[in-house]
């Protein structure tokens, strides 16, 4: 597929259409988790009262973040051109899906997604499992191969792989995996002019 041609689009959001703001370093030392974890699989084999206790902190923490998201840079205006287009948009987050929302509306975009194309970790697995965008490919009623996925680190590109999709990587000075990335563009802004 080429970029151009696609017209049906998922992004990440934190990192991706936001400015990234969490610091997970910190997040882990808050809940007791080891640096080298990942904070959502770490937490899912937890007895279950410890990870109630442990996600309601996370929760409240990340809606915080989200009251307070900012966008990065030409995310605006590159989601208002696609939806202009009349391109299907989803959102594919590792966050929760009522704070997704939240953050769509913080960052001006509330309008641009249907709620149900807003995917977060409650409704399918986490990245980099690609159980997300396949959700949104049978929803849509396309093939895996017909998403453009665009994130901001490499559980995205691995998403996207696992999937079919083609995978776009943003808001990076380089792109540190090559080997994973179908497009690369410095920002949103970039990756717009790559659209003309």
């Amino acid at each position: 597929m080429r970029l151009r041609d696609a017209r049906h689009w998922v992004f990440d959001m934190d990192g991706t259409l936001t400015i990234a703001v969490h610091d997970f370093e910190a997040i882990k030392r808050a809940l007791s988790i080891p640096q080298e974890a990942d904070i959502l699989h770490h937490l899912a084999a937890l007895p279950e009262a410890e990870a109630a206790a442990k996600h309601a902190w996370l929760l409240a923490h990340e809606r915080e973040l989200a009251l307070a998201a900012q966008p990065a840079p030409g995310a605006l205006q590159l989601v208002r051109e696609l939806r202009r287009r009349d391109f299907r948009l989803g959102i594919l987050t590792r966050n929760a899906h009522e704070l997704a929302l939240l953050t769509l509306q913080a960052i001006g975009l509330g309008d641009c997604f249907a709620t149900a194309d807003v995917v977060g970790r409650g409704e399918a697995p986490p990245k980099p499992h690609p159980g997300g965008l396949l959700h949104l490919a049978a929803q849509w009623r396309v093939a895996p191969q017909q998403l453009v996925m665009v994130g901001d680190y490499r559980f995205d590109l691995d998403c996207a792989r696992a999937a079919g999709a083609f995978g776009v990587l943003v808001n990076l000075p380089d792109n540190p995996w090559p080997e994973l990335a179908d497009c690369f563009a410095v920002d949103c802004h970039a990756l717009l002019g790559q659209l003309q």
